[in-house]
């Protein structure tokens, strides 16, 4: 059994959608643009945010800026997201095999994650033992949340 639970906020359970997990901490649009294309590629859009707890262990102290809840709630109101959760557990259970045990229960059509994430190899093992597709997905470039908030405490 997983460390890691699905916390459904806008739930769906049926197979084969594409499965996208992150912080999506100040919605901007590189995240929007990446997850329209992950949706444009026909399958039901399914979204895991991290919760808290994990951010703030993985990026320090002052993320996340929004709450787990609320960065999910704003990514329900995307018109091409089917279904969102907040990934809960350990902020050390993030490992290929912690995912693979997450996500299982869903049955992914495909895991989606930008060109350049450092975790891209792990990704594409754990779609191949899920037996989901592997989508790398062109990240836009200048757009994240740690350079808004870089600009935001320096301006």
């Amino acid at each position: 059994m997983s460390s890691l639970e699905a916390v459904w906020v806008q739930p769906y359970d049926r197979p084969g959608a594409a499965v996208v997990t992150g912080v999506f901490d100040i919605l901007h649009v590189g995240h929007v643009r990446y997850l329209g294309a992950v949706a444009a590629r026909g399958l039901p859009l399914v979204v895991g945010v991290e919760d808290d707890p994990r951010v703030r262990a993985w990026k320090g102290p002052t993320r996340p800026v929004n709450p787990a809840a609320e960065r999910a709630e704003v990514l329900a109101a995307l018109r091409f997201v089917t279904g969102v959760f907040i990934v809960t557990g350990p902020p050390e259970a993030h490992g290929p095999e912690d995912y693979i045990d997450l996500l299982a229960p869903m049955r992914p059509g495909a895991l989606a994650h930008t060109a350049g994430d450092p975790h891209a190899g792990a990704r594409a093992a754990a779609a191949a033992i899920l037996g989901a597709e592997c989508w790398e997905m062109e990240a836009i470039p200048g757009r994240s949340t740690t350079r808004i908030v870089n600009a935001a405490s320096q301006g």
